[in-house]
């Protein structure tokens, strides 16, 4: 059987008394979800920061290590260079050699410049790795302390959430899809999450603006679907809320 249009109202006006206790509970939870998730992603970031880290400083220490054994390698040729030029026979030998040992001398003077400059650069970046480390160790604290809080307070509300959500979900079943699809619209884009409203003081009491008294009429007389001409809302009579509203 078909709906009659103060039927429609009333359904309609028992779904948004259901969404507004649920935006009310979720309000109770405030922006801890969305903190949580922020501090969650700034956690994961400072991880992959203080990762990135370690491995740069691994890497330095590598070639630290590296460069080590290539002027023990050079010392070993420069010894082995000493060694022969006490035996050599003649100039060009004597000038190969000793050319040999200046060049490893310079490999080893580079080596050590490049060791000093690792030392400078671990002691920069291990400096930035300590204070991440105490960032992220901060922000793992209150990212526990937020996440006991949501924990607590969902498991304060979560049981009224779900049975009013089952029973706005209840409740769609009984709008017509034109209708429902336009109080769906309206909520999103009403900053209080308001499709349905009441008329307070002769005026919309969602935008409050004032609607004039042949249009109050209409209303009150529910025969017709009545939007607010300022800001669309779907406007119901006091009197229809302090009635009954059929499950």
């Amino acid at each position: 059987m078909e709906q009659t249009v103060e039927q429609k109202l009333k359904a309609l006006y028992e779904l948004q008394t259901l969404h507004t206790k649920i935006d009310k509970i979720r309000q109770i939870r405030g922006e801890l979800p969305m903190e949580v998730a922020d501090l969650e992603d700034e956690v994961a970031g400072l991880e992959t920061r203080i990762q990135k880290f370690k491995g740069e400083l691994d890497d330095t220490e590598d070639a630290i290590v590296t460069r080590r054994n290539m002027i023990k390698e050079a010392q070993n040729l420069i010894k082995k260079y000493e060694t022969q030029l006490k035996d050599v026979k003649n100039n060009r030998e004597y000038d190969a050699l000793t050319k040999e040992v200046e060049i490893q001398t310079l490999e080893i003077q580079v080596c050590e410049k490049k060791i000093r400059e690792f030392g400078f650069d671990i002691t920069q970046k291990t400096e930035i790795y300590d204070r991440a480390l105490a960032d992220l160790e901060s922000r793992r604290k209150d990212l526990d302390v937020k996440r006991s809080e949501l924990e607590t307070i969902t498991a304060e509300t979560e049981k009224d959430e779900l049975l009013l959500s089952k029973k706005a979900e209840k409740a769609e079943t009984q709008i017509e899809e034109r209708l429902l699809t336009a109080y769906n619209r309206l909520r999103k884009n009403a900053n209080n999450g308001l499709a349905v409203v009441t008329i307070d003081r002769d005026s919309c009491s969602g935008c409050f603006n004032q609607i004039p008294p042949q249009r109050q009429l209409d209303i009150r007389q529910r025969k017709k679907i009545i939007v607010c001409e300022h800001c669309g809302r779907i406007l119901v009579d006091e009197a229809l809320t302090q009635e009954e509203v059929s499950a």
